[in-house]
């Protein structure tokens, strides 16, 4: 049986941010990947967005690990010259009924030390021309970035620090005994132990907890799948920086985004689903364009086309709030492993910072 020290599942974003970290360190590191190359899961499906930690309640996880992941982020796409814009973001209330909520945002970035300015409409429509609304809130901290070049660049620095990737290899199950993790890969018998093993499979990181024998039940939660669509704009796009209405219950609502060339799309909306599926269904378009004609009237028609989706690993369902993120490691539960649960936007953002805080969970183990 082949054996490492660290095994992380799952060479996503976040599983490659941990690789760099721990490998750095001088950990032996196997990465272990279901697909047939790097970051094809939800890190590749999403709006690029570098987020600035707006939304997220003051001392939770999201919150501390958003802004200081931002930071690291910003940081190291400069020195690895990773494309990126620092181009801002507007949240906009497009109704007097929304302006308490817009001052709750404001009172929360706030709490957690990000930087946003008050606009009256005129002031936001001197900034943005063809915005509609009642206020606003600027984030100029707000950027985006080549999410690619981003994952490409995690992965040579990983390799370069000495950890190896297995593509190909969806583990199936892993037993926890005393001397560490066994791991068993596309339905066969065991084939690798690990001492250490760390849970970043995204979508499926619950299932794989409850598929490790000797792992308690009672630290996995449930998991749920809501599947974002977005659509392309046809054209210029209208605006030079990111516009976000106010947030939903399961999502920060259909925004516009841009991309490093100047593309405009809109997205994500939400939609439960049981099983993955990342078709881009047309006939919700007509949902899109009155979400967008809310803060762009002059949205023409016919100018949306289908453009891609994505997943959002849930682990709160329909109705119920959005949880913050679950890193749970040895010191928690006692097992020889880290799960993390629930790493969804803005998961992207704080990789750097939660790939510091999984090696903190593991020093000294």
């Amino acid at each position: 049986m082949e054996g490492t020290e660290v095994a992380i599942v799952g060479a996503g974003v976040v599983g490659l941010a941990i690789a760099c970290a721990l490998a750095r360190e001088g950990r032996e590191v196997l990465l272990i990947e279901a697909a047939r190359t790097y970051g094809t899961g939800a890190s590749s499906r999403n709006s690029e967005v570098i987020h600035a930690g707006l939304y997220y309640p003051p001392g939770s996880l999201k919150a501390r690990l958003c802004v200081e992941g931002r930071l690291r982020l910003y940081d190291f796409c400069a020195r690895r010259r990773i494309a990126h814009r620092r181009c801002g973001k507007l949240v906009v209330a497009t109704s007097a009924a929304q302006l308490p909520r817009l001052a709750q945002i404001c009172a929360t970035a706030r709490s957690n030390g990000v930087e946003v300015h008050e606009l009256h409409a005129q002031g936001a429509a001197l900034l943005e021309p063809r915005l509609r609304c009642e206020a606003a809130l600027l984030s100029p901290q707000t950027g985006i970035v080549d999410s690619h070049g981003l994952l490409t660049a995690l992965l040579a620095q990983a390799e370069s620090s000495g950890a190896t990737c297995a593509y190909g290899s969806r583990v199936s199950r892993m037993s926890i005994d005393s001397g560490g993790v066994t791991i068993a890969v596309n339905g066969g018998p065991p084939s690798l132990r690990a001492s250490l093993v760390v849970n970043a499979a995204g979508l499926e990181a619950p299932a794989l907890a409850r598929a490790t024998e000797g792992f308690a039940r009672q630290w996995v939660p449930p998991s749920h799948l809501s599947k974002g669509s977005y659509f392309a704009l046809v054209g210029h796009a209208p605006f030079s920086r990111l516009i976000y209405p106010l947030p939903q219950p399961d999502s920060l609502g259909i925004h516009l985004t841009l991309d490093l060339a100047g593309r405009a799309r809109f997205g994500p909306d939400a939609q439960w689903i049981e099983a993955p599926d990342y078709a881009v269904d047309p006939r919700r378009a007509p949902h899109f364009y009155a979400a967008i004609r809310r803060y762009w009237p002059g949205l023409p028609d016919d100018a949306l086309q289908p453009a891609y989706a994505g997943i959002r690993a849930k682990i709160t369902g329909p109705g119920e709030p959005s949880t913050d993120f679950r890193i749970e490691g040895p010191q928690t539960h006692g097992a020889p492993l880290v799960n993390l649960f629930g790493i969804e936007s803005p998961g992207l953002t704080a990789s750097l910072a939660i790939a510091e805080h999984v090696t903190d969970l593991l020093r000294g183990l």
